[in-house]
């Protein structure tokens, strides 16, 4: 396993796949797109950030790391998709501010559990607003809104 991140964070990123999936052993590959399709979606799509998950060369779902911004610095966030592309589990893998840590408690992030692509998230509304962590919240619920818009496009050019 090899996103885009800090060695030592690929270690998580693996704990959490084989939890989710329930798998001891899986394969993974990189999602290539095209620099046209690229532009056209508002999430950032790069050759190691977003993976298809195998185990016994079956399809088993898909995994993408992204950054958000937070008050002054950006955290590492983890969504894991089923093979119809509906949001398993997200997490805030590495947090690096003083404040608004709460975005990676387990209890808040399950509200993203079950969303798909055709789903849209509403800050205060379908996503609950944390008292300190204002900046974060309505980062993670833009960048699961810009994830689940891109899923969108993907499916309706027959690339996932």
């Amino acid at each position: 396993m090899s996103f885009a991140i800090q060695k030592d964070l690929n270690k998580k990123v693996d704990k959490e796949i084989k939890e989710v999936f329930k798998v001891s052993n899986y394969t993974y590959s990189a999602i290539l797109l095209s620099s046209e399709i690229k532009k056209q979606l508002p999430s950032k799509f790069e050759t190691d950030n977003f993976i298809a998950l195998k185990a016994n060369n079956a399809l088993i779902g898909y995994a993408y790391m992204g950054k958000a911004p937070s008050k002054t610095d950006a955290f590492d966030y983890l969504v894991l998709l089923d093979k119809n592309q509906v949001i398993l589990k997200t997490k805030v893998i590495a947090y690096r501010e003083d404040y608004g840590g709460e975005i990676g408690s387990k209890r808040w992030l399950q509200q993203f559990i079950g969303k798909k692509p055709s789903d849209q998230l509403r800050y205060g509304d379908t996503v609950v607003a944390i008292s300190g962590a204002t900046i974060s919240v309505r980062s993670m619920t833009d960048a699961m809104n810009n994830l689940l818009e891109s899923l969108k496009i993907l499916q309706s050019k027959k690339i996932l």
